[in-house]
Formats: structure tokens, C-alpha cells, sequence
């Protein structure tokens, strides 16, 4: 539902925060220069990838985007599934550096600018992520039905298993 999907963007949010104190402190520079860190961060995300996709995929399980009724503890769980899928992207992070860089003008804080057009880009995440939250829950009906829901998981199952291989293969 909407709350859920609101609550797994706040969690995205957060991520981007995090890459972008992590840009403007120079933590992202030292990931992209020392290829182990580099590479530790997306062995780790793709990991996390294939495990989505295992949990879509499973048979007999009930995949990570099924539509159901979340127990009160499950706001926690899916922020940090919006949060931990955000900041396992090793792509966030070099997006920030090259980019976030380019439109700090001289003499400014790199810090405060750099939360400036993180906020921009945070707010434009949020008009496109309320805009799918929003088609999502007008679909509900279609994606309350059992034979829709398993054409979504296998979708999105299959989907995350090349973004998985790909981020894990050497030079992406």
C-alpha cells in the first residue's frame, strides 16, 4: 500500500543522505580509488540483489513484493529494505562524486552545497517515487490477484538476478 511504499522511500532518502555526506567528505572518493573497498561494496550489493531475487523466485514462498498485511514491526523492515537497497549501490555514491562536484561554485561550502542539490535530488526522488507509489496503489486490485503477484515476483525476481550478475561482474 501507499504508507508502505512511502515508508520504503524514506528509507531511500536516507541512503541518499548517507552517499552524499559520504561524497562530501571524500569517503566516496576513497571507495572508487582503492578497488577492494570499491569492489567489497558491490559484492555486498550484489549479494543483497540476489537475495531479493531468491526471495521473489523461491518456490512456494511468498516473494518480497507480494501485496499483504504488515505486522506493526514492519515499518522497521521496510525502511531498511529501501535504505539498505540505496546504499549498497556503489553507483549512488560515484554519481554523487561526479556529478554533485561539477555544480559547487568556487568559494562555497562543499558540504552545504552538496546537501543543497542532494536535497534537490532527494525531492525529485520523492515526485517519482510518490508518482509509482501512487500507479501502484491504483493497480492494487490487479496486483491483489494471486496469478498477477507471481508474474510481478518472477518479473522483479528475474529483473534483480541480472542487476545482481551484472553490478557483480568485473568492470561495472
Amino acid at each position: 500500500g501507499r504508507a508502505a511504499g512511502l515508508v520504503s522511500l524514506a528509507g531511500v532518502l536516507a541512503a541518499f543522505l548517507v552517499h552524499i555526506l559520504a561524497a562530501a567528505f571524500g569517503l566516496t572518493a576513497v571507495l572508487l580509488a582503492v578497488p577492494f573497498a570499491f569492489g567489497a561494496i558491490k559484492a555486498v550489493g550484489a549479494a543483497y540483489l540476489l537475495w531479493l531475487a531468491w526471495q521473489a523466485l523461491k518456490p512456494g514462498g511468498s516473494g518480497p513484493f507480494q501485496t499483504r498485511t504488515l505486522p506493526a514491526h514492519s515499518t522497521g523492515t521496510l525502511l531498511r529494505m529501501g535504505f539498505l537497497t540505496n546504499l549498497l549501490n556503489p553507483k549512488i555514491g560515484a554519481f554523487y562524486l561526479a556529478t554533485i562536484a561539477q555544480f559547487v561554485p568556487a568559494g562555497a561550502s562543499p558540504l552545504g552545497m552538496g546537501l543543497l542539490l542532494a536535497g534537490v535530488h532527494d525531492l525529485l526522488a520523492v515526485v517519482w517515487f510518490a508518482l509509482i507509489i501512487a500507479g501502484a496503489s491504483y493497480a492494487r486490485r490487479w496486483l491483489a490477484n494471486a496469478r498477477a503477484l507471481r508474474i510481478v515476483d518472477r518479473a522483479a525476481g528475474v529483473t534483480l538476478v541480472g542487476f545482481g550478475v551484472k553490478l557483480a561482474l568485473p568492470g561495472h
